[in-house]
């Protein structure tokens, strides 16, 4: 596809976002399976459905401008997938919290990346006037801010303390 506009940059970035998305899903559900604090686990879980729903929104999104969302192959998030299995999943630790720590570390990595991406496709739907895709957008941007402000609170509030004793 050649990008020759704003509207033709914004599907671009719809389609590359649903990809990052999707490969995230299965280490936050790795990253679940092998964290220790049952908090992080369900936040875990809480982050793969927050995922799952940003996934409807960006393909009902790209359905509506006749897009197939899945034409797209996030080299982004691959390269932070790969980085969080190595550094969170596969590495060898000396204990529990300083792997759920890590595990911590590695989901922000992944949801600072939606982050951008869904604070840039929602400038794009504003700025050519696509208030309701900028609207629902904006509720994918906030869910994934909130989910964030969760891990955060998680690792100050006994994750890294933990991790730190250990």
């Amino acid at each position: 596809m050649t990008i020759n506009s704003l509207k033709d940059l914004y599907l671009d970035q719809l389609k590359d976002l649903y990809s990052a998305c999707k490969q995230s899903m299965s280490v936050v559900t790795e990253m679940g399976r092998v964290a220790t604090s049952r908090e992080l686990s369900e936040a875990l879980i809480a982050g793969n459905q927050g995922i799952s729903r940003g996934m409807e929104t960006l393909a009902q999104l790209c359905n509506q401008h006749g897009v197939d969302p899945t034409g797209e192959h996030c080299k982004g998030m691959e390269g932070l997938v790969t980085e969080a299995r190595k550094h969170a999943i596969e590495a060898q630790f000396g204990d529990d919290d300083t792997r759920d720590a890590a595990i911590i570390t590695q989901y922000q990595r992944l949801t600072h990346y939606a982050i951008a991406g869904y604070g840039c496709v929602r400038s794009f739907a504003n700025r050519l006037g696509m208030n309701d895709d900028g609207a629902a957008l904006q509720e994918c941007l906030d869910s994934t801010r909130d989910g964030d402000l969760h891990m955060k609170r998680i690792a100050e509030g006994g994750v890294n303390q933990a991790a730190a004793e250990g």
